[in-house]
């Protein structure tokens, strides 16, 4: 009989729901405020578990569990969730991406309400006894201009809330097309710091990963708009609290409002007590309505995995069916490594992909291969993205994927192409298998070729005239970058050609500048594939497995 473990409070509404799954045979235990072995005991116990922010679920207490093959986090970050540990024990993790968005948002516009009125601050004073009208002067917020930095559900509804109050927004996010932003009203910018020197207002609303730690730190102050004010209501450390205390100081930032902070809890912090701080204990998600929600999403998506397979909102490995998955397993890699190769071929974010399917491989389950070609494009800049989830945030940032199919066959027995529209170019590439696991390109921006897809690549256009290849060699070789592969592909003799090589080591930006200065080289790109063999977490340890009731399908 299927059990789940309740690990932290979660609304009534979920443990009614809780109640009504025993007439399904599914029982619960509710084991809150564990840490430790009484926590690997209480997972070892169940086959599912529901958790809020509080439990810390690392290695240690996974480790060695043969039970659990679900957790669902009630609520949007998984922070707190080994989600590494978790996939190699198979343990499929899902969150509620939507259940928190309109109260975080909405929590979000009181903190700039109540920055903006001094709200906080004159509350404490006329407590206090005193009447200091005068001290208190605000701005309003119509004609002033906010800044959002990651504009997924919780950022497009801010958005749709700063609008109302006729702000300007400008906005930054790798993966939200023109096209969706312009719906939106919002400005988008390319790179989060242009939109410094025009913001009075900045909000994020992304995870803390490397490229968002420390977004706003010391040399950031040297480039926004002086009096400008900061919110933050997604994670703690986007923010580098002492630049923060810096800024204020300085007169740069006007005011700072934190619901999140580097180390939670969080009852001490240089910046309590400073003028134009407000702060509120991770208060983003803390409304019945958002409390209900979350947890009869959660509690609904433990029930329905248990009962009968189905998987959403996967944030790590789902289970697949091993027939569906043996038959592609090696298209999976092939188009996984092209959504990085073409991610990675221009700077402006996509507006559309398509992927077209030639050959045998048409006959197969593409859904998988092209949910991999998703998971491969988004995998860079977004966290947690894998063949579950990876269509649904692609459309979710207003960019359409497109399949195509052709069973009759081409070159070679089985292709798979795809494109990439960003601004007004159009990049395409394609490859086949070697064998059965060897993933080859054979046509990149219109030019047969024939290259490996890992390791450190070199992608450049040039004229197709003698020399060029030597010039390109010798540049590398009195710089010391060896030159593993080479191969190069053109539309007719002395036209437009692309090379692709594959090095032993990234070229540095020296480097890079001594092949661009080679004469008739029209551009240089290095990218970056994983290495040969190597595959994603949730391909890798993807398929047939032994663990009891693991066995559902990703459909």
């Amino acid at each position: 009989m299927p059990s789940i473990v309740v690990l932290d409070p979660i609304s009534p509404d979920g443990f009614a729901l809780l109640e009504k799954a025993r007439a399904q045979g599914i029982e619960h235990e509710i084991a809150t405020g564990l840490s430790g072995d009484a926590l690997r005991d209480a997972l070892a116990r169940h086959d599912g578990a529901i958790c809020r922010s509080g439990v810390k679920i690392t290695a240690d207490v996974l480790a060695g569990n043969h039970r659990l093959k679900a957790i669902v986090r009630a609520g949007v970050g998984t922070d707190n969730i080994d989600k590494e540990a978790a996939t190699r024990l198979g343990i499929v993790v899902m969150n509620t991406p939507a259940g928190n968005t309109v109260s975080t948002a909405e929590h979000t516009f009181a903190l700039i309400l109540a920055l903006s009125r001094n709200v906080a601050a004159a509350d404490a004073s006329l407590r206090d006894h005193r009447w200091d009208r005068g001290k208190f002067m605000g701005v309003q917020l119509a004609g002033k201009t906010l800044g959002i930095v990651g504009l997924g559900r919780i950022g497009q509804a801010v958005a749709a809330r700063a609008r109302a109050f006729d702000m300007r927004v400008l906005g930054y996010d790798p993966f939200l097309s023109p096209e969706r932003a312009a719906e939106l009203g919002i400005e988008l910018v390319d790179a989060v710091p242009k939109m410094f020197p025009e913001i009075d207002y900045l909000t994020v609303h992304t995870p803390l990963t490397d490229e968002t730690r420390h977004l706003i730190n010391a040399a950031a102050l040297k480039t926004l708009k002086p009096g400008v004010r900061l919110v933050n209501c997604a994670r703690g450390g986007i923010y580098d609290e002492a630049a923060l205390l810096e800024g204020l100081k300085s007169g740069v930032i006007a005011g700072v409002a934190l619901d999140v902070f580097e180390k939670e809890p969080c009852t001490e912090s240089p910046l309590f007590g400073v003028p134009g701080v407000l702060v509120t204990p991770h208060l983003g998600a803390s409304t019945e309505e958002a409390q209900s929600q979350v947890a009869v999403e959660g509690v609904g998506l433990l029930i329905d995995f248990l009962s009968t397979g189905a998987i959403r909102h996967s944030v790590n490995a789902g289970s697949i069916d091993p027939k569906a998955l043996e038959s592609v397993r090696g298209f999976l890699d092939l188009a996984w490594r092209l959504g990085l190769l073409v991610a990675q071929l221009d700077d402006l974010p996509p507006r559309s992909c398509s992927i077209a399917f030639r050959g045998e491989v048409a006959a197969r389950n593409t859904k998988l291969v092209t949910a991999a070609f998703a998971a491969g494009l988004l995998e860079s800049a977004i966290e947690g993205v894998n063949i579950v989830n990876a269509e649904l945030l692609l459309r979710e940032r207003g960019i359409e994927l497109v399949e195509q199919k052709r069973t009759d066959p081409g070159a070679f027995s089985s292709v798979v192409a795809v494109d990439l529209v960003a601004g007004d170019h159009v990049h395409r590439a394609a490859g086949t298998l070697f064998g059965h696991s060897m993933p080859r390109l054979v046509q990149l921006e219109g030019h047969r070729l024939e290259a490996y897809l890992d390791g450190v690549l070199l992608v450049f256009t040039h004229q197709d005239v003698p020399g060029i290849i030597g010039q390109v060699g010798t540049a590398f070789g009195k710089l010391g970058v060896n030159i593993a592969q080479m191969t190069v592909g053109r539309s007719a003799p002395g036209g437009d050609a692309i090379g692709v090589l594959n090095l032993d080591q990234a070229p540095d930006e020296h480097a890079l500048a001594e092949v661009l200065a080679c004469q008739g080289i029209k551009s240089a790109k290095v990218v970056k594939m994983p290495p040969a063999g190597q595959l994603p977490n949730w391909l890798a340890i993807a398929g047939p497995t032994t663990r009891s009731g693991a066995d559902g399908e990703c459909d």
